[in-house]
């Protein structure tokens, strides 16, 4: 049953509602099953004994073609759903594509070199190089029919779009090279992916897309979340992106892909500290997202704010950044559930730093589904933040029957993953949190100062990562008294 609850999760609350109602539709019988045993499966509670849960006695049998019967319906759907909500460029190209042939096999020939023409036009306009590939060559096939036509221009213009088929087949071979690096803990990956670039002959100097851009940008985001050496990747991601800037017919050609590079850029320069940098490049991406009737805006607008309060906080206007989570409203972007969780897990931060400590703990006890359902949705350092904060939450809170319980737990659960990703400064952190925690009056001692900075520190201090510095933060405010969010503000060098 797990393969249908799985699939279940991916619906939405409406789609759910859809499919019940198509299976009513489709049902012949006033008895079928198939949609008690739906409603069973949307739960997050197992279920023993489906069978005799449905007919009332053991039916292995009757059950298990139900179930098969209830998989291929959602199969089924979702890929229905799919064509029915499909509305983009590629939908339309191809049915200009397929009708041509129906005109040409009808010998239509005047209408079927229009609509063909019309496509590539479409397919041209948004680089869809595949498609293309296959009016390039229907039109060849038919090119004696229309003396107008120039043979020879057709084959250089098939031979051309083979050339850009082959880069973007190339990007597919760079992208999951460098993922299979990361899976192998290569660090170096800045090397790693220029070696790839190189390997594969893809120039970021040279007929870059947005699109392609993207696929560059995006592996590159993923290794520096892994690694969280975002210092490393900086002179990369700039220079990337700069050579395509330059490109301004690309910008609206490609516009998801932009906003979604001008995120990266963003984010690359708010983890390296450059917050000024970082919000330039968020009102550029804001820009962007107004355009085309604000086509992608209701997409992008969780991660532009997330990035857009990251910033505020950590230049001295947390209360604004708060406000604006406050206001947030999540249940209009729940498709964006990764980002809506970032958004939470950053109020909690906030609070935290203005030691609103209750109000964290209220945001953080509606976390109710398991690590690893947060797992699945967020990522596993986003699981390591919560239940990092939650135990300094317990500490503030004094709930001390609570601390080592939570301590413990985090290192069964995490100590293995952290230690194989050579993570260990959060094993170190929660070392040094146990010892404050257990004697506070030594905290303030040199020799602790001393251990705190020797553990939780690098040399040079512009590679640090933003996060990383917070959670030292907490310790040294705890060492030398002082106020956290202040203390937070001057590590990063806001004061």
């Amino acid at each position: 049953m797990s393969t249908i609850s799985s699939i279940i999760r991916t619906l939405s609350d409406e789609d759910k509602r859809s499919f019940v109602t198509s299976l009513r539709q489709k049902n012949k019988r006033n008895d079928t099953k198939n949609i008690q045993l739906f409603k069973l499966l949307d739960t997050t509670e197992p279920i023993k004994d489906l069978d005799i849960a449905i007919y009332g006695k053991p039916s292995k049998g009757a059950f298990h073609a139900l179930s098969k019967r209830l998989h291929d319906s959602l199969i089924d759907f979702v890929a229905s759903k799919s064509f029915e909500g499909e509305t983009s460029e590629e939908m339309e190209i191809l049915k200009l594509l397929l009708a041509s042939r129906i005109f040409f096999e009808q010998k239509q020939y005047k209408i079927a070199f229009k609509t063909i023409q019309k496509a590539e036009l479409k397919a041209r306009a948004y680089d869809l190089y595949t498609i293309l590939n296959e009016i390039y060559y229907t039109k060849i096939q038919y090119a004696h029919l229309n003396p107008i036509l120039s043979l020879d221009a057709l084959i250089t213009d098939f031979k051309n779009n083979k050339e850009a088929i082959q880069q973007e087949e190339n990007l597919n071979l760079f992208y999951a090279t460098v993922q299979n690096e990361l899976i192998q803990h290569q660090k170096d990956y800045v090397v790693v992916i220029q070696n790839t670039l190189t390997k594969f002959g893809i120039s970021t100097t040279r007929d870059l897309t947005f699109r392609s851009l993207f696929k560059i940008l995006e592996i590159t985001n993923k290794a520096a979340q892994v690694t969280r050496d975002y210092y490393a990747t900086l002179p990369f991601v700039e220079e990337t992106y700069t050579h395509i800037d330059t490109k301004e017919e690309l910008k609206d050609k490609h516009l998801f892909y932009h906003i979604q590079i001008l995120y990266y850029v963003a984010n690359a320069h708010f983890r390296n500290k450059n917050f000024d940098i970082s919000q330039h490049y968020l009102a550029l991406m804001l820009d962007q997202m107004q355009k085309q009737q604000q086509k992608y805006y209701r997409r992008f607008y969780p991660q532009y704010t997330l990035l857009h309060t990251l910033n505020l906080n950590y230049t001295g206007n947390a209360q604004q950044a708060i406000l604006d989570l406050e206001t947030f409203e999540e249940d209009r972007h729940k498709e964006q559930i990764n980002y809506v969780l970032d958004l939470k897990l950053s109020q909690i931060v906030f609070y935290f730093m203005q030691s609103r400590f209750k109000e964290a703990l209220g945001i953080l006890n509606n976390f109710y589904h398991s690590d690893h359902w947060y797992t699945q949705k967020a990522g596993v350092i986003w699981v390591i933040k919560k239940n990092l904060v939650e135990i300094l939450l317990h500490i503030e809170l004094d709930h001390l029957d609570l601390v080592e319980s939570r301590v413990n737990s985090f290192r069964k659960k995490h100590g293995a993953y952290l230690k194989n990703n050579e993570e260990t400064r959060a094993l170190d952190f929660l070392k040094l949190v146990l010892e404050y925690y257990r004697n506070p009056e030594m905290v303030t001692t040199d020799t602790f100062i001393s251990k705190i900075e020797k553990a939780l520190t690098t040399a040079p201090r512009e590679q640090e990562d933003v996060f990383e510095m917070s959670f030292y933060a907490w310790l040294k405010a705890k060492a030398l008294g002082t106020e956290l969010y202040a203390t937070t503000l001057e590590l990063v060098k806001q004061i």
